[in-house]
């Protein structure tokens, strides 16, 4: 399994509007009921089942369909882990709101299998490295896509 972090700042200087925790959860909460405007590349986002604070959802992401069982630790984390992956890459991602002396900062880990790849194997690692830029990506392109949420009064 290749694991991966990447954390950034909420509220890097110059960043407007400055988001809060509560914006940039509820930007996580949509975010994991319909990905698509967040997340380039996926064509399906559809939520099969929600209840308290889970939901299921089956998703289209560059071409592999699969199901995702999604966790909610409010306001501080929303937990996707894979199932029913048909043959695709198998694991969880998570992503954390957290606070430092540097102010707020979200963090992007995923941790995922490589169907056909020897665990540990250089194969693996550089399918994961690979994969590095998508997700160093996606975690600006959530926030952006929370600040236009923000802007358009849509998150308040």
């Amino acid at each position: 399994m290749f694991a991966l972090s990447y954390t950034i700042p909420i509220n890097p200087a110059g960043a407007q509007p400055v988001l809060t925790r509560d914006q940039v959860w509820r930007g996580l909460e949509m975010k994991a009921t319909d990905a698509k405007p967040f997340v380039k590349g996926m064509t399906q986002c559809d939520v099969l089942e929600r209840k308290d604070n889970t939901l299921l959802r089956e998703i289209t992401f560059a071409g592999d369909t699969f199901r995702e069982f999604i966790t909610f630790h409010a306001p501080v984390q929303v937990h996707f882990t894979r199932v029913d992956s048909k043959g695709a890459s198998e694991g969880f991602i998570e992503n954390t709101i957290s606070e430092s002396e540097a102010g707020l900062m979200l963090t992007f880990t995923f941790a995922l299998t490589f169907p056909g790849t020897k665990p540990g194997s250089e194969e693996e690692r550089a399918k994961g490295e690979g994969m590095r830029g998508a997700y160093v990506g996606a975690v600006a392109a959530t926030l952006n896509r929370v600040r236009e949420l923000v802007q358009d009064g849509t998150i308040v």
